[in-house]
């Protein structure tokens, strides 16, 4: 089943990789105006993250060290550019939205697939990954951290939970997934203390951050299901992100500290997971066959 998946990730991939090139180059001079789109703008790193995402996928499924240090380097280079550049733009608006976290989750999945880089790194750029990794974590958390206290500021203003607040309280999840993931990679592979339960606790405390939002996820999202109900689009693939990033940050962390109890958290939000991308697979289907899918929003 996973290998099943990694092939079908990386042809999806490569079909999503043309069709981005194509619009971004033939298309950049009308494009170019959803830069200043105060959504459309944000998604522009997630290029960059797919990048890193499937650097680490190439080295977890066969180990394609080669092809996975291109695609990190090129994932990096991206992302650092657009979020210098979105950052700008990003802290002078007043209203937040989902994809504010785009630039902070691109940051932090840098060490997801850096850190199991960094033993293959050419010798003469070892040192400069490592410092790399170590910014995309300290500039990521910061940014993350930024956004969070604007994002529980729309929570006590905004009386009415719209849509994008639920969306926001999934996204706030996919950010602490993919830190702890980044965290335990980094320090895995090297060597800044001989000692390493301190780095331990550490993660534990995020995790511990991650595990109690993954269950105020759910509970907020059923208490507002009908007052900030999320019609069907291709954004719910986003919802899948933050369980995904979750449940690897459990098994990970079962995997070191040798404890059952992150592993279950890992097994439910595996589930929820599971029952997500399968929803959304189906009606994803349904909407591109009924022509659903590429009308425009009313």
């Amino acid at each position: 089943m996973a290998w099943t998946l990694h092939w079908f990730n990386l042809g999806l991939f490569v079909q999503i990789s043309i069709v981005w090139m194509i619009s971004k180059v033939l298309g950049w001079p009308a494009g170019s105006s959803k830069f200043k789109h105060q959504g459309a703008a944000n998604f522009y790193p997630t290029y960059g993250i797919a990048l890193l995402v499937v650097a680490e996928q190439l080295v977890t499924f066969g180990g394609d060290t080669t092809t996975a240090l291109v695609l990190w380097w090129l994932g990096v280079t991206l992302l650092f550019n657009l979020t210098v550049a979105l950052l700008f733009a990003v802290f002078r608006r007043e209203q937040i939205t989902p994809s504010f976290f785009m630039s902070a989750l691109g940051l932090l999945a840098i060490p997801m697939s850096g850190g199991l880089l960094l033993a293959v790194q050419p010798e003469g750029l070892r040192n400069l990954a490592l410092i790399i990794n170590g910014f995309g974590l300290g500039a990521g958390t910061f940014i993350y951290m930024t956004l969070l206290a604007r994002g529980f500021h729309r929570f006590y203003t905004d009386k009415k939970s719209p849509p994008t607040i639920t969306a926001i309280v999934w996204h706030i999840l996919a950010s602490l997934g993919v830190m702890v993931v980044s965290v335990m990679n980094l320090v895995a592979a090297t060597s800044i203390a001989d000692g390493k339960s301190n780095y331990l606790l550490a993660v534990f405390l995020l995790w511990g951050i991650s595990a109690f939002w993954l269950v105020l996820a759910m509970l907020f999202s059923w208490s507002v299901r009908e007052a900030a109900f999320l019609p069907f689009s291709l954004t719910w693939w986003s919802f899948t992100f933050p369980l995904g990033a979750f449940t690897l940050a459990s098994q990970r962390l079962s995997e070191v500290s040798e404890l059952t109890t992150p592993l279950a958290f890992g097994w439910l939000a595996w589930i929820v997971l599971a029952g997500i991308w399968t929803l959304t697979l189906v009606k994803t289907i349904i909407s591109a066959t009924t022509g659903k899918l590429f009308q425009p929003h009313s």
